[in-house]
């Protein structure tokens, strides 16, 4: 088992092996860890987010597993890309309920504090501006910023994610700043 690598092993738990998920907890599990703790630190709300992502990879083993196989060396940054994927996902879920459940009484804003309507304006037109802009951006683009900028991903950490070449997010990213530049100005 020690020669599998991460994709074989999901491919093996997707067949209900224990012992494939054992191993692929063993060793995947203090670097998901590591990743999520410079996104949170809070460490009741990382366990949480690591038991429910391992939760979901033994359930949903058979969706990686049935787009994935034979795919040869691709494979473990795949799966490793794919853990991440449902650990990100499930961290986000975390801060929404975290959020919820802590939602801080409004509190009445004074008459002379209130945002002018000009400033209002501006704010929703530039927001529907930027959301429109992105509208324009070819699929590829706007995944490879989605990683780096909303999801907070190195380039290389995204270049697994998204199954291309490192420099390809980085050109990428820098088209669609670019772009996105030149729409809103």
């Amino acid at each position: 088992m020690e020669a599998d690598d991460e994709g074989e092993l999901v491919r093996r738990v997707a067949r209900g092996d224990r012992q494939a998920f054992d191993e692929l907890y063993r060793r995947t599990a203090p670097w998901l860890e590591v990743r999520l703790r410079r996104r949170c630190a809070d460490p009741d709300v990382v366990a949480e987010v690591l038991q429910d992502t391992y939760l979901a990879v033994w359930r949903a083993a058979g969706s990686f597993a049935g787009t994935r196989a034979g795919s040869g060396g691709e494979a473990q940054g795949s799966a490793v890309g794919w853990l991440w994927t449902i650990a990100a996902h499930r961290l986000v879920d975390a801060f929404r309920r975290r959020a919820r459940r802590s939602q801080v009484p409004q509190v009445e804003l004074m008459p002379n504090t209130a945002p002018a309507a000009e400033d209002e304006v501006m704010a929703a037109r530039i927001g529907q501006e930027l959301e429109q802009a992105l509208l324009t951006l070819p699929p590829g683009v706007r995944a490879a910023l989605r990683a780096t900028v909303l999801d907070g991903l190195s380039a290389r950490e995204a270049s697994v994610l998204l199954g291309v070449p490192e420099n390809t997010v980085k050109s990428r990213v820098r088209r669609a700043r670019v772009a996105l530049r030149e729409a809103l100005s």
